[in-house]
């Protein structure tokens, strides 16, 4: 009775925590197609990335086990893309001011743990300096990106590819926000609708451009963090802070009173579940 008792709470765990990555998943999908969000500091705030990281650096060590605890983060992945895709585009095409403060509150809400996790293995006066150059550099990069790709881009098997790469990277490199720059580039309506209607002309060279890049640059990636781990880490929080500024909306035509309360009403949920998000990780890891 004893032994069946102790088998039935470990199937019960078995299943809740496989529930738990899916979820993990679905949220760090959310990171693929979210203008803002980063899948990589999404994974990294669940305590995922460096798994992550090591099972794409090193994909034959521990196959099954690691095959197995990924599949429900994938699945929750794909489920959390195709969901979202529904709602994203069209709420991106009629309310992009409001919305976009709630992604800049979703980024402000998971920050303190972003800011912990960096400093895990010690922080200097040079990891202060590092994420200040990080944060200057990617304020430039992402100005000139905008200025540069922003509705210029024409939808084709090549371009396509490059969004894929821009998604990988997002996993790869914490802090990186692909969607940021598909938006600039003018394709992210259209990539929503891909993922929505499972067009295989859009889902098929992102998945091609996406793998390249895994195959590519995971190994570096996982080297430097094992040699430069809060060097590396600062240098993307310097990342994810500018990102955030760059899509803080500045634009507010025809608001009203109730127009800017919703903004405020907007930034402090996504604040709220940015920091919900953070503290579900420290809770169940």
């Amino acid at each position: 009775m004893e032994h069946q008792t102790r088998t039935e709470m470990h199937s019960q765990k078995n299943r809740t925590d496989w529930i738990l990555r899916f979820v993990k998943g679905m949220f760090i999908g959310s990171g693929f197609i979210l203008p803002g969000v980063s899948g990589g500091a999404l994974a990294a705030i669940f305590g995922m990335y460096e798994r992550i990281i090591s099972f794409l650096a090193n994909l034959t060590k521990n196959f099954k086990e690691n095959v197995l605890f990924f599949i429900p983060v994938g699945l929750g992945a794909l489920a959390g893309i195709v969901v979202l895709s529904f709602g994203v585009s069209y709420l991106l095409g009629n309310f992009e001011t409001v919305i976009m403060w709630f992604f800049v509150g979703c980024i402000a809400g998971t920050i303190p743990a972003l800011w912990r996790e960096a400093g895990k293995e010690g922080r200097s006066m040079r990891e202060v300096i590092i994420l200040m150059v990080s944060f200057l550099l990617g304020l430039i990069l992402l100005y000139l990106g905008k200025s540069s790709f922003h509705g210029n881009v024409t939808p084709s098997f090549g371009s396509w590819m490059i969004c894929g790469a821009l998604i990988a990277g997002g996993v790869i490199i914490p802090g990186l926000s692909p969607s940021n720059f598909i938006v600039y580039m003018g394709m992210y309506k259209e990539m929503s609708d891909g993922f929505k209607t499972l067009d295989m002309h859009v889902i098929i060279p992102i998945a091609i451009g996406g793998l390249l890049t895994v195959i590519l640059l995971s190994k570096v990636v996982h080297y430097i963090f094992q040699k430069a781990y809060p060097q590396l880490f600062h240098f993307i929080f310097g990342v994810v802070l500018a990102s955030t500024v760059m899509i803080i909306p500045l634009s507010y035509p025809g608001f009203t009173y109730v127009g800017y309360l919703a903004c405020v009403a907007l930034f402090l949920l996504g604040t709220s579940l940015g920091l919900w998000m953070s503290k579900l990780e420290d809770t169940y890891k």
